[in-house]
This record gives C-alpha cells, sequence and structure tokens, in this order.
C-alpha cells in the first residue's frame, strides 16, 4: 500500500508536527511556528517588495491567515511550502495594487534575516558604469535587477537563489509544474544576464 503523503509529512517535519498541535488546540505550537517561521517570511517578503515598511504588516498577515486556516489544513506538502505559498499571494497582492496606484491595505476581518538594499536597475542614459564594481555595489545592481523580473520569475528566482527551494517546492508555491518552474527560471537568468551585462564585463 503506497505511503500516505500526509502521514509521511507528519513524520518528517516539525513545523507540520507543530501546526497538528495547533490544529488539536495547543496554543503554544501556533507561538513556536511563528517564532521559527517569522525570519524566513521576513527575508521572503523584504527580498520580493524591497520595502522594509511593509515586512512586519505583511508577516502578521501571513501568519494571520495561518491562525484562521487551521482548521482545514492538511499536511500535504512541507510547511514551509505551504506557508511560502501564502506569502507569495499576499505579496503579488501588493505589487498588483502599486501598479494600480493604490494603497495595499491589511484585511480586516473576522474571521534569515533578509538584508536591505535599494532599488537601483540599470539606468543606461548615464552610459558605461564603472568598472571596478566592489562586491557590495555588485550586489546591489544584482538585487536591482531582480527587482525589475516579472512577479512570477521574480519569485521563483527569490526561492532558489536565496531559499534553495527545488523545483517541485517552487512548483507548488506558484501552483504550476516543475517544468514551468524551469522555464521560467530560465527566462528569468536571461533577463537577469541582459540587465547585468555592461557591470559583469571584464
Amino acid at each position: 500500500m503506497p505511503d500516505d503523503p500526509s502521514s509521511r509529512w507528519e513524520r518528517q517535519d516539525q513545523d507540520v508536527q507543530l501546526m497538528l498541535r495547533f490544529k488539536k488546540g495547543d496554543r503554544s505550537a501556533f507561538e513556536e511556528l511563528v517564532q521559527r517561521n517569522t525570519p524566513k517570511i521576513h527575508a521572503l517578503i523584504f527580498r520580493f517588495l524591497g520595502d522594509p515598511w511593509q515586512v512586519e504588516d505583511l508577516t502578521q498577515e501571513v501568519f494571520l491567515r495561518v491562525y484562521r486556516t487551521v482548521g482545514s489544513y492538511k499536511p500535504t506538502a512541507k510547511f514551509t511550502t505551504w506557508l511560502y505559498r501564502i506569502a507569495a499571494n499576499l505579496s503579488f497582492n501588493v505589487l498588483r495594487a502599486r501598479k494600480k496606484g493604490q494603497q495595499w491595505r491589511l484585511e480586516v476581518g473576522d474571521g534569515d534575516d533578509g538584508e536591505g538594499y535599494h532599488r537601483d536597475v540599470p539606468d543606461e542614459r548615464h552610459g558605461a558604469p564603472h568598472d571596478d564594481l566592489d562586491e557590495a555595489e555588485l550586489r546591489e545592481r544584482v538585487a536591482g535587477a531582480i527587482e525589475s523580473l516579472p512577479e512570477n520569475q521574480k519569485l521563483a528566482i527569490i526561492l532558489n537563489k536565496y531559499e534553495h527551494k527545488s523545483y517541485e517546492e517552487i512548483a507548488s508555491v506558484l501552483n504550476c509544474s516543475a517544468m514551468a518552474v524551469k522555464s521560467l527560471l530560465s527566462r528569468a537568468r536571461c533577463n537577469l544576464r541582459q540587465v547585468l551585462e555592461p557591470y559583469l564585463r571584464p
């Protein structure tokens, strides 16, 4: 008889175990989940949005949604995969609101740490960049280039490069196939090369 995915994750994933304890009424398990995963969600949201002012509020909203949906929770994947999907969906909402010139607001209802960077997409109007970019400047250019990617490409690169997620895990977060993730990452890397090429020439 094939192994039940739920029982597999229940055995292997400590966060899943905590979530199931919380589902049974153990509030301390939820507090431990928040403590264990807040740095990861902080880092993901900051890398995705580049706005330190929204990180705390959006992180709180992620865990509020975890709290609200505990009754229907089923461990069909790693807990962090499910958690990242929530964070990604909320971050997409913020980006879409920005594009429409709206202010994104938290829902009101009933019921490793990330390093900062400034958005700095290369501007060809200012001519060729200096050849001697130091490491910090190059990191800033890379961060700016990632910021300029389309939403799904950007999230796929962040999950792959910074969170070291597999194609299958990224596919679960983005609700697509592993082949689609491979294509997304390929297009993202191509776009990044085009933006960063002037800074990487010998």
